[in-house]
């Protein structure tokens, strides 16, 4: 266990490694100079004595290899700069909006879950029918983008019905719609995956012990096949929180909503490089963070792997 983690934190350390430094050269190769970002951009009219001076005091004018590890150094000691455009700190502006994105992130995974389980019990209960309606379902759910449903959503909920807020409100009924958007999509993909495991579940030796032993098929279902349903969903709850992170982008800013993924949008409009290296160095650490809990409780659940 020591011998995996030690590998996993390795690992971990390289992907930040490398968003950081992707990040670094491809914001270098937008059109545009830095200096007027930090100046307020073109439409600032700013004199050349001005942008010289901005330079020099952002280190802009070294070569590209001193600008670079001078970026490392300052990621080293935790320092994740100043924001071009807001001048505030990036990282009490990143933990400011994060825990809206958080919040928004879980409450979609929670919620892909159970329309996932849900539909995998409803299809593989009703017969060919159901398995038919339910893989099409499914595939259409995973097909949806997330543009297109926010829109159809804000149509038809708060346009015509007016049952929701357009825009994000604060409290829970401002979540409804945004995790919808989100949590629908993913569902398709774990039902897929959750619905094959389950079937399969339900006719394998156990199932059939079970059943032998006069065990209810509802507790087949519960007690046996729900467990091991379960397993590919946890196995791809890692994945799924980098594509909700990804999402969020989308959705925050269709919803109006403070988050990191709005956040993130903003800053690459208006180039303003601190803050985009934080947002995906904060993203990917979260997603790193959330893969290696995945993992541990994949393990747990199938003990199996604790001998991989």
């Amino acid at each position: 266990m020591l011998r995996w983690l030690g590998l996993r934190i390795a690992g971990g350390v390289f992907v930040l490694w490398a968003v950081a430094t992707l990040i670094f050269f491809a914001l270098r190769l937008i059109p545009g100079d830095p200096a007027q970002a930090i100046l307020g951009g073109p439409g600032s009219q700013a004199s050349p004595e001005a942008l010289a001076q901005v330079r020099l005091d952002y280190g802009l004018d070294q070569p590209l290899a001193a600008q670079y590890f001078g970026a490392l150094g300052r990621l080293l000691r935790g320092d994740l700069g100043t924001s071009y455009a807001l001048k505030t700190d990036v990282g009490a502006l990143i933990l400011d909006q994060f825990w809206g994105t958080l919040v928004l992130t879980l409450a979609a995974l929670a919620a892909a879950w159970i329309f996932a389980l849900g539909l995998a019990l409803w299809t593989t209960r009703g017969g060919w029918l159901s398995d038919r309606v339910g893989s099409g379902m499914e595939i259409m759910a995973a097909a949806v983008p997330h543009f297109w449903l926010a829109s159809v959503f804000i149509i038809v909920f708060s346009s015509w019905l007016g049952w929701l807020p357009a825009i994000s409100v604060p409290g829970p009924i401002g979540l409804v719609l945004p995790v919808l958007t989100l949590a629908i999509p993913l569902a398709g993909f774990l039902g897929q995956v959750m619905r094959e495991s389950l079937a399969d579940a339900l006719e394998s030796p156990f199932a059939l012990s079970a059943r032998a032993r006069g065990e209810s098929e509802t507790g087949v279902r519960w007690y046996h096949g729900i467990r091991h349903a379960a397993l590919p969903g946890i196995s791809l709850s890692g994945w799924a929180f980098g594509a909700l992170l990804s999402g969020a982008v989308v959705v925050e800013t269709v919803f109006a909503r403070p988050g990191l993924g709005r956040t993130l949008l903003n800053a690459v409009t208006i180039r303003d490089i601190p803050v985009v290296t934080g947002v995906a160095l904060v993203s990917a650490l979260a997603f790193i963070l959330v893969t290696v809990v995945t993992d541990l409780v994949d393990r747990i659940a199938d003990p199996r792997l604790g001998t991989s």
